[in-house]
């Protein structure tokens, strides 16, 4: 039997999806990288985390639009400049899920 938000497509659950989706996001070395910057200020914009990262501003764009529609990293527009910061909350929420599927799944071991 399906779960109640499950996907047709494959049977997983729509809460899967959104922790896939997140788990993606944080799959390359380079966003990490990018959130450890982002957790260490209230928010910067694309260059700042450019000097950071040393790569070039259209890559390092393309990696904070990721962090972005994962929901793990929020923008705001400010004038000429993006800002861009961590969103703990959602991070937080990740933490949690994880932890739950790793303790659910290690049980019995």
């Amino acid at each position: 039997m399906n779960e109640p938000h499950a996907d047709s497509r494959c049977g997983a659950s729509a809460d899967a999806h959104a922790m896939a989706a997140r788990l993606a996001a944080l799959s390359h070395p380079v966003r990490i990288e990018i959130l450890r910057h982002l957790s260490g200020r209230p928010a910067c914009c694309c260059r700042d985390v450019v000097e950071r990262v040393e790569l070039a501003q259209s890559t390092v764009s393309q990696h904070l639009r990721v962090l972005v529609a994962a929901g793990l990293v929020s923008y705001a527009a400010e004038g000429q400049r993006s800002r861009y910061a961590v969103d703990r909350e959602a991070l937080a929420a990740l933490s949690r899920d994880v932890a739950e599927l790793v303790d659910s799944c290690s049980v019995g071991c």
